[in-house]
């Protein structure tokens, strides 16, 4: 079935964020105080864990007050979270949003919210919102002109309803999975607290003498568009920043580099090495995970630190933990490199970060219950992938009319 289109624009419209200072920053839920979202709150649903407040004098017009059906998306963000979108759902509270990310309104007299949101998260939506994104050195930022240009199919409302119902169906179906994973996530972060304590303030007293540098060896990795002369060269698969999540690995998509032999030999991955990214949103400083010799040849682009352990008293999984933990997490933002949205650190700030040594013992037992964890969460992550696949399937059908 043909459906006719329209322009972005002539359904729905675009509304701007405030502006504010880190310093204009208030307590949530302080008298006289709005409730902030911004970039980190953007997730696969509107995170409300960790919500910001600025005084409700930023908010100069109310349509820059949410409200149940709009969506938020990131306007200005690394350039592969540029269009990522949130719905907001009925809340208990006032709330606006910052400067990073931008509403979506829809006019419901010609588009159902519902239709416009699921339309908007399917691939190909996502894929055209970022080529409407302009690129600087670290930041993307969406032009909302070009982005309400984009073509979206129309058919009538009732159609539309139709098709957002069977869409929220399924969709519901899939986040089930997700949140059992997140469970599974957030046991192994509690068996992390059990066995060593409040590690951001040592609770337990382990030793802290230490720096990661007395521990591992460090490196950085191979860089893109340098100079290799007329010396041989040949493909290898390296591991990009968005390859690496936090406590795991993304491999979908794995992309290749021509390099020397000398090169693959410098920058070669070996099982147990702890890969860790050098920067992004400030909230994710520190996100790394262990390579497990995914690939039988791989190496890291300069972005990606490899930490490989020299030292027999500490092992590759609680280092990932304590890395990825609050000591870790306060440690890179109190050293990082801030700019407009993002955070980085350098090979000598993570040198410097200050880490502990419980009983190899207790290390190893740790290491036997988040790998029985792991087979769960294995099983769990095939299932979702699996979901989402099918569900990425049907919004394409429903948006060719196939449904």
């Amino acid at each position: 079935m043909s459906w006719p289109t329209a322009r972005l624009g002539d359904v729905s419209h675009f509304i701007r964020g405030i502006n504010f200072k880190p310093d204009d920053v208030v307590p949530l839920g302080e008298a006289g105080s709005i409730a902030c979202f911004r970039t980190k709150n953007v997730q696969f649903d509107l995170d409300l864990t960790d919500v910001w407040a600025v005084p409700v004098e930023f908010v100069k017009k109310q349509d820059k007050v949410v409200k149940e059906g709009d969506l938020i998306l990131s306007t200005a963000n690394s350039w592969n979270l540029v269009g990522k979108t949130a719905w907001v759902p009925k809340l208990d509270w006032e709330a606006t949003f910052g400067g990073f990310v931008s509403l979506l309104r829809a006019n419901e007299r010609a588009i159902h919210p519902r239709y416009l949101y699921h339309w908007i998260t399917t691939d190909i939506a996502q894929a055209n919102l970022r080529k409407c994104a302009r690129r600087t050195t670290n930041i993307s930022n969406l032009n909302l002109p070009q982005a309400l240009d984009l073509k979206i199919p129309l058919p009538p409302l009732e159609e539309q309803k139709r098709i957002a119902g069977i869409l929220d169906q399924a969709d519901a179906l899939r986040r089930l999975r997700s949140r059992a994973l997140d469970k599974l996530n957030t046991l192994g972060q509690a068996i992390f607290h059990e066995m060593f304590g409040d590690v951001a303030k040592n609770s337990m007293g382990w030793v802290e003498n230490e720096h990661l540098e007395n521990v591992a060896d460090i490196a950085s990795g191979i860089t893109k568009g340098r100079k290799t002369g007329d010396t041989p060269l040949r493909s290898v698969p390296y591991m990009a920043v968005s390859n690496v999540q936090d406590q795991r690995l993304k491999m979908d998509v794995v992309k290749e580099i021509e390099a020397t032999e000398a090169e693959i030999d410098r920058y070669m991955l070996k099982d147990g090495d702890l890969l860790l990214t050098e920067g992004g949103d400030p909230d994710k400083l520190g996100r790394g995970c262990l390579w497990s010799a995914e690939i039988p040849e791989c190496i890291h682009q300069n972005h990606v630190f490899r930490v490989r352990i020299t030292d027999e008293r500490i092992i590759p999984i609680f280092l990932q933990w304590l890395v990825g933990s609050p000591r870790g997490k306060r440690y890179f933002l109190s050293v990082a490199k801030q700019t407009t949205g993002i955070a980085s650190i350098n090979k000598t700030q993570l040198k410097m970060l200050p880490i502990l040594l419980p009983p190899l013992e207790r290390q190893k037992k740790f290491e036997m219950r988040i790998s029985a964890l792991a087979s769960s969460s294995q099983s769990q992550i095939a299932a979702v992938s699996k979901e989402n696949a099918l569900f990425a399937a049907l919004q394409h059908r429903a948006f060719r009319g196939e449904l």
